[in-house]
């Protein structure tokens, strides 16, 4: 059985991408959600795979579901019924996947490698590799993540003094702030 190696690029940044293996018989369904999964997006919205060819132009469709909203050039094979390796046409093939069509997050497929071995430590299909953050779906993602909120809480980060204290030599507080402080320096 033929397993299929697909680097998922993000559209917007090529040093973010996900590489997903895929046994060729699997559906585009179980692609889709590998894909999601791997760049820890939820499954709520529309998707529709494009088949490309090597200048990213869009071809056949591969949908998620029928839309009402879309205009289709041709009728869209479905993902769950479109097994991955029927849309193969080259050792290169590249596909165009669109998610959240309000949003519109895109990620360039393209077929990197076809083995004839599977790996029985791997349920497929499976993210074999992870380079960069991923975008954050619903707005900002930082490297800290919701640790710095725990943080931020803890220490109430935004209501931070607009003056330096001094202190004596021990690491007494001596009671004297700078001007913008409003208290005057004391005599020792």
């Amino acid at each position: 059985m033929a397993i299929l190696k697909f680097r998922v690029y993000f559209e917007e940044d090529e040093s973010v991408y996900r590489d997903v293996v895929i046994r060729h018989n699997q559906s585009f369904l179980l692609l889709h959600e590998t894909i999601l999964k791997s760049y820890e997006f939820d499954s709520k919205h529309q998707a529709t795979f494009f088949r490309s060819n090597d200048h990213w132009q869009r071809g056949k469709q591969i949908s998620l579901e029928l839309y009402d909203d879309v205009e289709y050039k041709a009728p869209p094979l479905m993902m769950a019924d479109t097994t991955v390796g029927s849309e193969i046409r080259d050792p290169n093939q590249r596909f165009i996947y669109v998610y959240d069509f309000n949003k519109g997050w895109a990620f360039h497929v393209e077929l990197i490698n076809v083995s004839k071995e599977e790996n029985p430590k791997i349920t497929y299909p499976a993210t074999s590799r992870t380079e960069g953050i991923a975008p954050s779906q619903y707005g900002t993602k930082g490297l800290l993540g919701e640790k710095f909120a725990d943080i931020e809480e803890k220490y109430d980060l935004t209501q931070a003094g607009n003056g330096f204290g001094e202190k004596d030599e021990d690491g007494e507080d001596t009671g004297v702030e700078d001007e913008v402080g409003g208290e005057e320096e004391e005599e020792v």
